[in-house]
């Protein structure tokens, strides 16, 4: 297992398209494919205990940036996002993305090179560090809460997939990735939520992934907190989830999330 550390990061990484075509819509269980691949190549051992992790210490995105049509062109640029939520993980991952330097990376059959990296704060408009101790000494508290689900998000609830982002949903996931990934003076007890959903704007999005079609919300939601203790526990973790993702295949493109106002 990773040391318990404090930092947490949301490295950006650049790409080039290197031929004309579509690339495909889902490609999350590549890009963490390839995430891994640079960790392999950064500390071997690090990278299989990350595989290993039944929580596991990173999220990515999907494949973001302009699609054109009726295809894209030589030359265009994506980007995908990597949350960090182990320092431990940094080194060796910037490490091994040095190290792979031009090599061709394909998803899905689709050829890329790496422009560029960002994983200092303000490099890019979503690459940023932070650290577990800071989350809780400063971030604002605010009585209601507005999360923002960009890309599709579910929840399992019993032997059942929920797509809507209950409060309790949202807030207990969060709650169990800080406490597997936090340092432990800093872990939360059990809580009972009363918050309230007091707003969305929510459409259900189809996500092919290669093990089959999952379903998940996508849109805004507004959460409102009239218990001040747990408005001040959820303003902390609404922070952490642009690092940790909510809800179910975070590794995949699911879950990814951003406090509106960010």
């Amino acid at each position: 297992m990773l040391n318990t550390s404090s930092k947490l990061y949301s490295i950006v990484v650049e790409l080039g398209a290197t031929e004309a075509g579509n690339p495909p819509a889902t490609l999350g269980r590549a890009i963490y494919a390839q995430v891994l691949q640079w960790l392999n190549l950064g500390d071997i051992n690090i990278a299989e205990t990350v595989h290993q992790s039944a929580a596991t210490p990173l999220t990515v995105s999907g494949l973001l940036g302009n699609r054109r049509h009726p295809k894209n062109y030589a030359g265009d640029r994506f980007y995908f996002r990597i949350g960090l939520l182990q320092e431990q993980l940094l080194q060796p991952l910037l490490k091994g993305i040095e190290q792979w330097g031009q090599e061709a990376l394909i998803f899905g059959k689709y050829p890329f090179t790496i422009c560029q990296f960002y994983f200092l704060s303000k490099s890019h408009s979503l690459a940023r560090s932070n650290d577990y101790f800071s989350l809780v000494e400063k971030s604002p508290i605010f009585e209601t809460i507005q999360l923002n689900f960009l890309s599709p998000t579910s929840f399992k609830k019993e032997k059942h997939i929920q797509p809507f982002p209950l409060p309790e949903l949202v807030f207990n996931s969060l709650l169990r990735r800080w406490n597997h990934f936090a340092p432990e003076e800093l872990h939360l007890p059990p809580i009972e939520w009363t918050a309230l959903t007091s707003a969305f704007e929510l459409k259900t999005h189809v996500l092919k992934l290669e093990a089959g079609t999952e379903i998940g919300s996508q849109g805004w939601v507004k959460y409102y907190f009239p218990e001040p203790e747990q408005a001040k526990i959820a303003s902390t973790l609404a922070q952490f989830a642009f690092y940790a993702g909510v809800g179910r295949k975070t590794t995949m493109g699911m879950g990814q999330v951003q406090l509106l106002g960010q």
